[in-house]
């Protein structure tokens, strides 16, 4: 429904390109001189607004990359896509020089350097950097996990996870290292296994000083120091500092032996019980008197 309409003092509009099912208007403009969408009565300066809103009612997607023929609705939207193929970063860090190809990720970059954090959780007031970030971390309070393996039917909250979790069933190692060309299913493990060729220890412990290749192992260390013991076990309430063996106690009580010997189907509750029994059947002596 047009409001404002005036006939008189309708404004000359160039006739728009638009493939649109549903025309922009010709005279919609009132006293402030307003374009209004006919389907949603959003209102807009100029024509070429409006037209560019009609695509969401739509679908029209116009604008056509050359490369790999992606679509989209907005000439902008090609141009930013079109630097995937091209590798241009014409947005650069005034701090650390880093460049983007996205002034949004420019501006999301920025925030590590003052560290902004503008998107926070209403529920238990955490900040984010990110709006992204904000929004995967709400489903911790809701439970929601929109991302299904069409497999097994487990569900994530991200779908990087969903990306990363398909890897079990298809069996698929992208990262490999390129030093003994060993691969990994994602990218944070093959950085990790590089350190083991360069010996690098990025975590220290500000305590005693002791560096750790991966920071897992770094929080880890630091329960010696502080005592913490984050595990509990429901049954007995013994508490544990690492999660490994928190879980190895668990199946003192549950029985499970998940390890199982592959020529006499023995079972096993700790794998290092399982790699001692092996040596039945192999025959392996490893420890020489001196």
């Amino acid at each position: 429904m047009q409001v404002g309409m005036s006939h008189e003092r309708e404004p000359r509009h160039r006739p728009g390109g638009s493939s649109a099912s549903v025309r922009a208007p010709r005279g919609a403009c009132n006293k402030e001189k307003r374009l209004e969408c006919p389907v949603c009565e959003k209102q807009f300066a100029l024509r070429s607004q409006l037209e560019t809103h009609l695509r969401t009612h739509t679908g029209g997607k116009p604008f056509e990359c050359a490369v790999c023929k992606q679509k989209f609705t907005v000439s902008g939207s090609l141009r930013r896509h079109l630097r995937v193929h091209t590798g241009e970063n014409p947005f650069e860090c005034p701090v650390c020089k880093t460049k983007f190809n996205r002034n949004e990720n420019l501006e999301v970059h920025l925030r590590t350097h003052t560290g902004e954090k503008p998107f926070e959780c209403t529920v238990c007031r955490q900040r984010f950097t990110q709006s992204g970030s904000l929004r995967t971390h709400l489903r911790t309070h809701t439970g929601e996990k929109p991302f299904e393996c069409t497999v097994c039917r487990q569900r994530f909250t991200q779908s990087g996870s969903l990306r990363t979790h398909l890897r079990i069933h298809t069996g698929e190692k992208p990262f490999e290292c390129s030093v003994c060309k060993m691969k990994f299913t994602v990218s944070g493990s093959l950085r990790t296994h590089l350190r083991t060729h360069t010996g690098e220890k990025p975590f220290e412990c500000t305590v005693c000083k002791k560096k750790f290749n991966e920071s897992g192992d770094l929080r880890k260390h630091l329960r010696i120091h502080t005592g913490e013991k984050p595990f509990e076990c429901t049954v007995c309430r013994q508490k544990f500092s690492d999660s490994g063996n928190f879980r190895r106690h668990l199946r003192t009580h549950t029985g499970e032996k998940p390890f199982e010997c592959t020529v006499c189907k023995k079972k096993f509750n700790e794998r290092s019980n399982l790699k001692k029994h092996l040596r039945i059947h192999t025959g392996e002596k490893p420890y020489e008197c001196v």
